[in-house]
């Protein structure tokens, strides 16, 4: 997959979308089946939200597909060339990270996205669906290699592996089955695949996050925000789950209370809400007495991943996005946006809010890596 030139990387890619694109119906009678038995087993919303697969959704993995297809591919990207005093020429390349595990729950698009940027990446890939989505993952990885062998790439460079716990535990007991595990699912899979794994982890974390209305914050931007970082999706994990509001403007308290509530938005109070990752039509509220507070409240209670401030104070914003730690950091828009596609990448295996390697969505160039070249004319050292 490494030697693969863009051409034939990006015929493999065609193949899949418009396999999807044929396949819709099988896919969601597929999907279908998975919903009804999550359904019946009494599985909490945001599962079964992540679970399901609407003909919107299947057309949007085509879609993005087609968004990866149309990137440029980063395998022989240069990143930086020099010449040195001795005369060798150094420069240093893009080249893929491998064979990567993901590791992923009840997200069938993971099966799509996941298969399309290492293909494009020229990585080979083993996915681990959860049992939940099996009939789903199934139909999804059935088009992807049957694509990947129609435009003359071989099919196992896109693998599975059965959803079994021992099938996981013994692929990452072995160093040499991977060179690399991206875990997308809850906080369990993660802490289990950080104690137990031998090959490295990049860890896409959960969303503990925060949309801060600031003293100097514009009425008619921040509810609008404050909505949609809770509503347009409250089962993703950029999806806000405490706002916090400056006392001075304390006054928006109702009118956000109520447009929350009337978008179906149970809002709560207390401090055991501000630690909690609903994933659901939950949200925490807050008021904080200035901009240190609302600072200390994100330090103590975030996760790292997504963090807006609403404001029209420059000097304001600039603190809030100097001093929060968080992979993605917004002024004046909706926490909604960290994601692969929405950033132009096409697609993303996950969040990272790792400090290493990668951080933010995990698309094309974080699955690579890099090595230096050097030419020379006979130096020696």
């Amino acid at each position: 997959m490494a030697t693969i030139g863009r051409d034939r990387k990006d015929a493999a890619l065609d193949a899949i979308a418009e396999l999807i694109h044929e396949r819709a119906e099988d896919i969601a009678a597929a999907n279908a089946a998975d919903v009804a038995t999550a359904t019946a087993a009494g599985e909490r919303f945001a599962l079964v939200d992540r679970l399901t697969l609407t003909p919107a959704r299947i057309a949007g993995l085509s879609a993005a597909v087609r968004a990866i297809r149309a990137l440029p591919d980063p395998v022989g990207e240069t990143v930086r060339e020099s010449r040195l005093d001795n005369g060798l020429e150094l420069t240093k390349v893009r080249v893929p990270l491998g064979v990567i595990a993901i590791i992923y729950e009840a997200r069938p698009n993971v099966t799509v996205d996941a298969a399309a940027l290492c293909v494009k990446s020229g990585n080979a890939c083993i996915l681990r669906g959860s049992r939940m989505a099996v009939n789903t993952n199934a139909a999804l990885l059935a088009v992807v290699r049957e694509a990947l062998a129609a435009a003359g790439l071989p099919a196992d460079a896109v693998q599975s592996l059965d959803p079994d716990r021992q099938a996981l535990a013994e692929l990452i007991a072995d160093p040499h089955a991977a060179d690399v595990v991206i875990p997308r699912g809850g906080e369990q899979l993660k802490a289990f695949l950080l104690e137990n794994s031998r090959i490295p982890v990049l860890a896409a974390a959960g969303g503990n996050c925060h949309v801060y209305i600031d003293a100097a914050a514009d009425p008619a931007k921040a509810i609008p925000i404050a909505v949609n970082a809770k509503v347009d999706r409250p089962s993703a994990c950029n999806a806000a789950e405490t706002l916090l509001v400056h006392r001075e403007r304390a006054d928006l308290v109702p009118e956000l209370r109520e447009a929350l509530e009337s978008a179906g938005v149970e809002v709560l109070g207390d401090e055991a809400a501000w630690a909690t990752e609903f994933l659901d039509m939950k949200i925490g509220l807050r008021v904080v007495d200035s901009l240190d507070e609302a600072l200390d409240h994100i330090a103590t209670y975030g996760t790292s991943h997504s963090e807006a401030i609403v404001t029209e104070d420059e000097a304001a914003a600039e603190r809030f996005v100097r001093e929060v730690d968080a992979a993605a950091v917004y002024v004046n828009a909706s926490t909604r946006f960290t994601d692969g596609g929405e950033y132009g990448m096409g697609a993303e295996i996950g969040i990272s809010t790792n400090r290493l390697h990668a951080r933010g969505p995990v698309g094309l160039e974080e699955l690579t890596t890099t090595k230096y070249v050097v030419r020379g004319d006979g130096q020696i050292r």
